[in-house]
């Protein structure tokens, strides 16, 4: 028995000090531990005060109901909801009955009262403890002033012997405010000694996983870069943030067993042969090896030896499948694969993002678990600046923040994104001592997949590269493949340049979009241009390339605001080229130039409902994902992304869907019937146009969603997981016009056969 005492009170402490419960809920297990032990003590006590029967047994039967509520809560993990409830038990019923039946004023009530304040204070936090503290007051102060004007309330309900009460009031607050304070200060040295061992963990890792990807004069970066992706897949599965975290360092050492690989394998110029390889496959053996003795973390030996394995059973070492590969393994491998694919090799340049998406799609079933390369490729679709990549300052030279170019393209620093949020480029110039004639700095404005500027024909073809100018910072320019652009200029705000601390050779560059014009900036201590750039659309992205001609440009930072323009921001030089000019219909037409860059309100789903409208790729869509998507979410104001945003499902036309976690279950089925002819036809049909139907059923909160558009039939059934909410549809998509856009509410009864 005792043996089974002190387990249990290990347990209990351990729980208590587990850093991964909330401090508010560690508070309220040991704060509700206290009272429940001090209102058992109290039957003992009452029975030989010989107080009145009634008084013991409500004491008891309030304990074992505390008891109770306390354990449910506990497995429920329902704390934060009972430390909303309690505090309001304790101040509207708990207190007041201990101010009345303990004597008031003249009794032990006063100390009782500390017990409100200790636990209103310790338990709950926010606005609701300033607004239950403020409450705890008035019903304080209302029970003193009624127990003033009316004494004979408290000389008919105190019970008698209000002296011990005092003194038992007293302990049982004490001991409180002891193990409170106690538990505070242990916990607080027991956190920063965590907090010690977590920053040496974190830092010993870093260092190891530096070391690995040292080894690779390609891999700079390799491992923190899987570690974030993988911790960015973990959190869209909802995964716990303690979860997030273990992954996040599961991954960084993922490649430790590289370290033991020779290094003249490791840097081959070229792709490795059949015995290389098979040295190479060795390295997660030696990784989990390396890691064995990390028993805090069993995770990372896992992480290391399967990260290769493949969901059919084809990879290495073990030849595991499915879901036989731990979960850990399965998000890595496909973090691991996006960067290796996002990635600069020996044997060749980064695949674009594009690209990659699709070899995930590819993969999936295959070399990924379905449900981590579905989360993966979602974070692709919202990765619009395409920051999910490996990073240089400047091309080629291994992420310095310099360079030297000799003439304009020589060199030229990775593409920097130009988005509606402002964005500030501050670089410095002088002339390249060894060149010929004054330095020239420029900027070249261009797209590409990778975002990266390119000059050989075949680079430009295979990456759908596309200049529009080459803008020198004298103001003189070259235009390529924009509209119209127009330079003006002014001179330098003085004051404005000395309190930035603008210098001689120091040059401010701010660059900003909407829609299909960028404004650009470029100002020094003399002068300032304001260069405004008409884009042959809205649809392709534009980017930033830093050049020159016989300079030095250095010291580079870049600064982005979170606030973005609107559309009177840039003055318009040119007239927008507008794929919605056709005829509307119930609702208004909507032109999505990028990713769910824009989309109609929200129609309520009714049953039997049906949408009609013509869907049009944009010239710029390349892919089968440049395609209408149809939304399906509830939000208070009715609009994608507004306040109180759901989103239930996301169907694309080209059969993929997307669920946030938790809201809803989908159940997808997509056919290609006898007339699908390829998705090549299926991409031309799309930038032709044609009329697509979508048909709605609904049943109380699942919500059947059917549709049939040049071969390809889908057929999604949509549960609401939260019932009450109203559920709308949005139309949105990729590069994609839609119009003429018409509701029919008329009820349909054959909707099932038709979609079975």
């Amino acid at each position: 028995m005792k043996d089974k005492l002190v387990k249990l009170n290990k347990r209990f402490v351990d729980y208590i000090y587990d850093t991964s419960v909330d401090v508010k809920d560690r508070a309220f297990i040991l704060f509700s531990t206290t009272v429940l032990f001090a209102l058992f003590l109290a039957v003992p006590c009452g029975l030989i005060m010989k107080e009145p029967p009634i008084a013991t047994w409500s004491t008891l039967i309030g304990a074992i109901a505390f008891t109770c509520y306390v354990a449910h809560v506990i497995r429920a993990r329902k704390i934060a909801e009972a430390r909303v409830v309690l505090s309001i038990i304790l101040v509207f019923i708990f207190l007041p009955a201990m101010f009345f039946t303990n004597g008031g004023a003249n009794g032990g009530a006063p100390i009782w009262l500390l017990l409100g304040t200790i636990y209103l204070t310790l338990i709950i936090d926010g606005e609701f403890r300033k607004a239950m503290l403020i409450l705890d007051a008035i019903v304080m102060i209302v029970c003193w002033i009624a127990g003033y004007l009316n004494p004979g309330l408290i000389d008919e309900y105190s019970r008698g012997g209000n002296f011990f009460d005092t003194i038992a009031a007293l302990f049982i607050v004490s001991a409180l405010l002891y193990i409170m304070i106690t538990f505070q200060s242990n916990l607080y040295r027991k956190e920063e000694k965590d907090k010690n061992l977590q920053r040496l963990f974190e830092q010993t890792t870093t260092a190891l996983a530096s070391a690995i990807d040292a080894k690779d004069e390609y891999t700079h970066g390799h491992s923190a870069r899987v570690a974030e992706y993988s911790r960015k897949i973990a959190e869209y599965c909802g995964k716990s943030r303690s979860e997030c975290e273990e992954i996040y360092y599961v991954a960084l050492l993922h490649d430790v067993g590289k370290i033991g690989m020779p290094e003249a394998i490791i840097n081959k110029k070229g792709k490795l042969n059949e015995e290389e390889f098979a040295v190479i496959k060795q390295h997660p053996v030696l990784g989990a090896q390396i890691l064995h003795s990390i028993t805090e973390y069993p995770n990372l030996i896992i992480g290391a030896r399967y990260h290769h394995e493949r969901y059919d059973g084809k990879g290495y070492p073990d030849g595991m499948k499915g879901e036989d590969i731990p979960e850990v393994a399965r998000i890595i491998a496909v973090a691991d694969a996006y960067d290796a694919m996002t990635s600069k090799r020996s044997y060749r340049d980064p695949i674009p993002q594009q690209t990659v998406r699709e070899e995930i799609v590819k993969g999936s079933g295959t070399q990924f678990d379905p449900k981590f390369a579905k989360v993966m490729q979602h974070l692709i679709d919202l990765d619009t600046e395409y920051q999910m990549r490996e990073k240089e300052g400047v091309k080629a030279l291994a992420g310095k923040t310099e360079f030297v170019s000799k003439k304009i393209g020589d060199v030229t620093s990775d593409g920097i994104y130009i988005s509606p949020k402002i964005k500030t480029i501050r670089v410095k110039y002088e002339t390249d001592v060894m060149g010929i004639g004054e330095g020239r700095p420029a900027l070249i404005i261009f797209d590409s997949l990778d975002g990266r500027y390119h000059d050989t024909e075949r680079e430009k073809e295979e990456l759908s590269y596309f200049e529009y100018a080459q803008i020198l910072f004298d103001g003189q320019y070259i235009c390529e493949g924009a509209r119209k652009i127009e330079v003006s200029e002014t001179k330098s705000d003085k004051v404005d340049v000395v309190s930035r601390g603008l210098n001689k050779n120091e040059y401010d560059i701010t660059a900003v979009r909407f829609r299909d014009h960028a404004l650009i900036t470029i100002e020094s201590t003399v002068k300032t241009l304001n260069i405004i750039i008409a884009l042959p659309d809205s649809a392709r992205y534009a980017y930033i390339g830093l050049t020159g001609e016989n300079c030095h440009l250095y010291d580079v930072d870049i600064v982005e605001t979170e606030e973005k323009i609107d559309k009177d921001y840039i003055p318009r030089i040119a007239e927008e080229i507008s794929y919605i000019n056709g005829p509307a219909g119930d609702v208004p037409n909507v032109q999505v130039d990028g990713y769910r860059s824009d989309a109609t309100d929200g129609i309520p789903i009714t049953d039997g409902m049906k949408i009609i409208f013509h869907t049009l790729s944009l010239p710029t869509a390349r892919l089968v994902w440049h395609c209408s998507f149809i939304d399906i979410f509830c939000s208070d104001d009715k609009k994608p992304n507004g306040p109180g945003y759901k989103e239930y499902a996301l169907i694309r036309l080209d059969g993929e869907n997307w669920e946030s976690d938790g809201m809803s279950e989908n159940k997808l089925l997509v056919n290609k019937l006898d007339d699908f002819d390829g998705w090549d036809t299926w991409k031309d049909a799309n930038k032709k146009g044609f009329d697509c139907t979508v048909r709605f059923k609904r049943e109380g909160n699942v919500i059947t969603t059917f549709t049939e558009n040049m071969g390809i039939s889908i057929k999604n059934t949509t549960k609401v997981i939260e019932e009450g909410d109203d559920v709308y549809v949005s139309l949105t998509g990729d590069q994609v016009a839609i119009t003429n856009i018409r509701i029919i509410r008329e009820p349909e009864d054959d909707m099932n056969s038709a979609a079975d």
